[in-house]
């Protein structure tokens, strides 16, 4: 796509685009690899140009909840209702349908070592993504990067009762609070990071 502003008409019948933009989907970089290779990652902060090269949808905020969604209309609805209920958005992160191993280790190592994230909502709906699949990339994290933020957790859909065997009795030990419901999860979550904050 190539935005181009302004665009000058001139006196003597000429159009000259005096800036323009050009974006690239990046789905298309196997295919155009030579222009993918001209990219200044210099201007992408650390931890997105991270997150960029795991597969993850992550853009920093200014807020102290750390979000973890998959799929991007869940994440835009989770910082709505996060803001909603008096709190602040630290990211979005979208994990997609397909993350896990490496991918899900990142994207909690990212939420974990961002020092204004006083707590984690991890708000998933087990579709492509499996609850279970989740939960074992959490118990993965608390053992290889010792996480030390609390999560809240919301799981729905596939898998989701297999998911919360998984770490039932295990939820003081791994930092985890379980809550199906959406608005008091985010109400929960709001709660941790405004008494971690003071």
């Amino acid at each position: 796509m190539i935005e181009i502003n302004p665009l000058v008409a001139t006196t003597d019948n000429r159009l000259l685009a005096c800036d323009a933009k050009v974006t690239i989907d990046d789905n298309s970089s196997y295919r155009q690899k030579a222009m993918f290779a001209q990219e200044d990652k210099t201007q992408k902060p650390e931890t997105e140009r991270i997150a960029h090269e795991h597969n993850l949808n992550f853009i920093q905020l200014d807020g102290s909840i750390g979000c973890m969604v998959n799929g991007a209309g869940l994440a835009m609805s989770t910082m709505d209702i996060i803001k909603l209920h008096g709190g602040s958005p630290a990211n979005f992160l979208d994990v997609g349908g397909g993350a896990e191993g490496d991918q899900m280790l990142t994207a909690f190592q990212i939420l974990n070592a961002e020092p204004q994230v006083k707590a984690i909502f991890v708000n998933i709906f087990g579709g492509i993504l499996r609850c279970d699949k989740l939960t074992e990339s959490i118990i993965e994290a608390s053992k290889q990067i010792g996480l030390t933020k609390p999560i809240v957790l919301r799981l729905k859909g596939t898998n989701a009762d297999i998911a919360r065997a998984m770490i039932k009795g295990r939820e003081k030990e791994l930092g985890i609070i379980f809550n199906d419901d959406f608005d008091s999860a985010t109400k929960e979550v709001v709660r941790i990071a405004r008494e971690k904050s003071q």
